[in-house]
């Protein structure tokens, strides 16, 4: 049986379990022939086989991220896909990529950046994730952490409080003030009493 007769669309179910349950048999049995065929229908004719195997894909990548890792070109080309499944997708595959490949997904930062300037909420959360991971990279720390920095500045205020917590695993003696300064000039336009507090909670651990 193909490997594509294992997913959602063909069951007909739409909850993704078939999706994640492949992904953890593929994972199981180091099955890098399944892994092949999944990257190979990204472009199929049908946007329920592509969406189910990018979800399949980036699954996979939750859990063994070294066996989507050959195939960050193809992601990279879903950056600028017209669907957003695709393209917030790709950057997710991308983001575990970055966990064992950090070079390569460095030297691609320009378009993943690119890709979360123009993209959706979850392009940009995992963009952000992949800037704390090179971060904690001493050879890219100086210019991923000032391109996260600019993250900070410019997402919404829904989204601050989350990126703050994730980006503490990377703030220290020499980037924490800029950090803090950041968010203490956030502080005012954050309208929602909870999101607010979360940030002070951070900038308050920062302070001590």
């Amino acid at each position: 049986m193909s490997v594509i007769d294992k997913l959602a669309w063909a069951t007909g179910n739409r909850d993704e379990v078939a999706n994640i349950e492949l992904a953890k048999q593929i994972a199981k049995k180091n099955d890098k022939d399944a892994v092949a065929e999944l990257a190979a229908n990204l472009t199929s004719k049908k946007a329920a086989i592509r969406s189910d195997c990018i979800k399949a894909l980036y699954e996979l990548g939750e859990l063994k991220p070294e066996m989507i890792a050959p195939y960050e070109k193809d992601f990279l080309k879903l950056l600028t896909s017209k669907e957003n499944r695709l393209q917030w997708g790709a950057m997710t595959a991308l983001s575990c990529i970055c966990k064992v490949s950090p070079k390569t997904i460095y030297k691609s930062l320009a378009a993943i950046m690119d890709a979360a300037d123009k993209g959706t909420v979850i392009t940009n959360d995992r963009a952000v994730r992949i800037l704390i991971t090179l971060t904690a990279e001493k050879q890219f720390a100086d210019n991923t952490f000032t391109l996260l920095i600019d993250k900070l500045k410019s997402c919404p205020d829904n989204q601050l409080p989350m990126y703050a917590e994730q980006a503490m695993e990377v703030i220290n003696d020499k980037n924490k003030a800029p950090f803090i300064k950041v968010l203490q000039s956030r502080l005012d336009g954050i309208e929602k009493e909870s999101k607010r507090k979360r940030v002070e909670k951070v900038i308050k651990k920062l302070s001590k």
